[in-house]
């Protein structure tokens, strides 16, 4: 059976080969411990540290400040709940967004029960954030600002360096989620000037179940994982090596190719979208239309849905839908919701994102495997 096309990159990304590579001795002889002072602890050991340094090149940190954790998820866990009961002598106000994904909504909601308090900040209809609203939600006892560095389904760039400004001003702690920026877009923790900073190893052709937390010298925050003392006495628990392993060769990877690549995923992107436009015309592209990934686009079809337009390409194309659709209910992403998109048109909203191994042949074909089904659908319409 011939695969589909794969246009979901920003769900998950294939492990590049030479990930792949340089993991394979941990996965077959180099098993010690990092931690055991013995002969078979001291390559590990090395290695771990080594992709640290990794990841700390592509975020232009120092390798101390890098913790490895298992994921963006964990590392959004870390930073905010960390830092919020750290500073809550200081102050109990959190704020970050209305288009913020899950792995950091939920745990402001979570602290909620501990006696803190979130405001959600409005976005623009392209999906931005004002700094200017992000000041007007500041107060006296804010502690923490925790805004996305790019949005996951529609791609939008947030002003992080004005936000951090503004937080440095204000004396506030800044932290981003950068799971779907890093690997494709400049992510120095110097230039944007943040606090803290997550990193979700799948989403730049690592394996599933790494990723890094930055944290900068001199914040304290509360220690998550109480244990043997790994990961500096913060993160305890013995180090997935085999992944951290991984992890550090697909930073360093993304950070030698970063200008080839964005050029790659942005003509692979913008090839699929004019060929979407000049076959359908009346297609909406949700999210900034600039200022967003190079290889994310999210388009709705008006008066379809999005659960069908994926059915009808399935076999041939995999992407990933902007509403479910459940017999005479429509359950809506919520950050369709935030950028206020007619319910017409974000119930036929599907994302396509592109990736390092995207070709041209492939967006060809996808261009062509879109426009029959999204005809034959509104023709049944």
């Amino acid at each position: 059976m011939i695969q589909p096309i794969y246009l979901d990159y920003n769900g998950t990304t294939p492990i590049d080969p030479e990930v792949i590579a340089v993991m394979r001795p941990f996965l077959e002889t180099e098993f010690g411990n990092p931690s055991s002072s013995h002969w078979y602890g001291i390559r590990p050991k090395r290695a771990v540290e080594a992709a640290r340094r990794q990841v700390a090149a592509l975020l232009n940190c120092r390798p101390e400040e890098v913790f490895f954790t298992s994921g963006g998820t964990e590392s959004n866990n870390h930073a905010i709940k960390g830092m919020a009961r750290s500073l809550k002598e200081k102050g109990r106000h959190i704020i970050t967004s209305t288009v913020e994904h899950p792995a950091v909504l939920e745990v402001c909601r979570y602290l909620e029960r501990e006696g803190f308090a979130t405001t959600l900040v409005d976005v623009d209809d392209a999906g931005l954030l004002s700094v200017d609203a992000i000041a007007a939600a500041t107060r006296p006892d804010t502690i923490l600002i925790s805004v996305m560095h790019a949005n996951n389904e529609v791609g939008t760039i947030q002003p992080i360096a004005d936000i951090a400004a503004l937080a440095r001003q204000q004396g506030v702690c800044i932290h981003t989620d950068a799971a779907q920026s890093v690997g494709k877009i400049a992510t120095d923790v110097q230039a944007m000037n943040v606090d803290l900073l997550s990193v979700a190893g799948h989403k730049l052709y690592a394996p599933k179940g790494i990723g890094a937390l930055y944290v900068r010298n001199g914040l304290l925050p509360e220690k998550f994982c109480h244990g043997a003392g790994q990961e500096r006495d913060w993160r305890a628990g013995t180090e997935n090596v085999l992944e951290i392993v991984g992890l550090g060769k697909a930073c360093e990877m993304a950070d030698r190719s970063m200008q080839e690549s964005f050029r790659h995923l942005k003509t692979m992107r913008d090839r699929l979208h004019e060929g979407l436009i000049a076959r359908l015309g009346h297609v909406r592209l949700n999210g900034h239309p600039e200022n967003r990934l190079p290889n994310t686009l999210s388009l709705s079809f008006k008066g379809l849905e999005a659960n069908r337009i994926l059915e009808e390409i399935g076999l041939e194309v995999a992407a990933s839908a902007g509403a479910a659709c459940h017999s005479d209910t429509v359950m809506l992403s919520h950050v369709l919701e935030a950028m206020r998109v007619p319910v017409e048109w974000a119930k036929g909203t599907v994302r396509f994102s592109t990736g390092r191994m995207t070709t041209t042949g492939q967006i060809d074909h996808a261009v062509e495997v879109v426009t029959r089904a999204v005809k034959r659908l509104r023709g049944s319409a």
